[in-house]
């Protein structure tokens, strides 16, 4: 559903929340640093209320409806710009990205996302607005989706990151350095004008911004067909995703559950595509080009309580999980230590 929000207010609210996320990523560029829990924790929480209090501003311009769309598309992005951290950390890992450059990774992985994320909206909205039947086509991609996402890892695979085709590729092409001269992309060795391994971070970075734009823009638009809305909850789940990569850390390790509440939110938008599409049916070829008055139209309070407590169940089993196993690793250890202790005794 489109709503009516004053143009005023959208160009406003759009021209300051770009202007808040550019500057804080420009506080990267002049202060480069690795950035404390506590100061991290204090920027999250900065910008998670300033969504709270922005949902709060568009209920009481917009009504009820819309702010509840805004609050159930912030929640999915956010948190599957979490699942998008857990990528991130691969790639740190998979090319050795010193500590202190990866605020600059991170700055340039979310700027890509802005820009790719803004042409997914625009391009998104013109087509659904032309052809509605593409939510036939969105929401069994993402129900598609969601079974990859539900589906385990092999434990082989869990650490491991795949370079794409475009990177296997530009390795082959451009003259690169085995390491890093700062945040540089280029260094000169022996006369000779070389590549650094930051190159390829950031197009590892920026392809998987697309592929996360591909699975979020689809989903997005299953809550909400309000471009300034969907741009919005983008916006906001970008914001602070930098000091949330550096509060959470190895807690990602630890929320093993995230991709079964991400495949379940993913699976639900995409059946309610699905519904609505058969509710305002227009494909000539199914039922005669008429709707389907069986399928019903999920409201918006549904969407938001399905994201919330998929969110809060996968996190809190995640969190049992990970103390359970915490606790069997430690008593090992222990038995371990108490046999080794005994072995010693017995050899005195």
């Amino acid at each position: 559903m489109v709503h009516e929000l004053p143009v005023t207010f959208e160009v406003i609210s759009l021209a300051a929340m770009v202007v808040l996320l550019v500057a804080d990523l420009l506080i990267v560029a002049r202060r480069p640093h690795v950035p404390s829990m506590k100061e991290s924790a204090i920027w999250v929480g900065f910008y998670v209320g300033l969504a709270l209090i922005f949902g709060g501003i568009i209920w009481g311009v917009g009504g009820v409806t819309p702010a509840a769309e805004f609050y159930a598309g912030w929640l999915m992005e956010y948190s599957l710009s979490v699942d998008n951290l857990f990528v991130f950390v691969i790639i740190m890992a998979r090319f050795a990205v010193p500590r202190v450059e990866q605020q600059l990774v991170l700055m340039v992985g979310i700027i890509m996302a802005l820009v790719l994320r803004a042409a997914f909206i625009l391009a998104g909205a013109a087509l659904i607005e032309q052809f509605t039947w593409l939510f036939y086509i969105f929401g069994a991609f993402l129900i598609y989706t969601a079974i990859q996402q539900a589906i385990p890892e092999k434990p082989e695979e869990h650490d491991d990151y795949k370079e794409n085709f475009l990177i296997r590729s530009m390795r082959r092409v451009l003259p690169l350095h085995n390491q890093y001269d700062g945040a540089k992309l280029t260094t000169t060795i022996d006369g000779r004008r070389l590549f650094t391994p930051m190159i390829i971070v950031f197009l590892a970075i920026g392809s998987t911004d697309v592929l996360f734009a591909v699975d979020s823009i689809p989903a997005i638009f299953g809550i909400t067909r309000d471009p300034f809305i969907v741009f919005a909850t983008n916006l906001f789940a970008l914001m602070g995703l930098r000091q949330l990569y550096f509060l959470l850390g190895g807690l990602l390790d630890r929320l093993v559950y995230l991709p079964l509440a991400l495949s379940a939110i993913l699976g639900f938008i995409g059946v309610k595509l699905i519904l609505e599409a058969l509710h305002t049916n227009t494909v000539s070829w199914i039922n005669g080009g008429e709707g389907f008055e069986w399928a019903p139209e999920v409201p918006i309070w549904l969407s938001l309580t399905v994201i919330v407590v998929s969110l809060i169940v996968g996190t809190v089993a995640s969190l049992i999980k990970s103390a359970h196993d915490e606790k069997i690793e430690a008593a090992r250890i222990d038995a371990e230590r108490t046999e080794s202790a005994s072995a010693e005794d017995a050899s005195k």
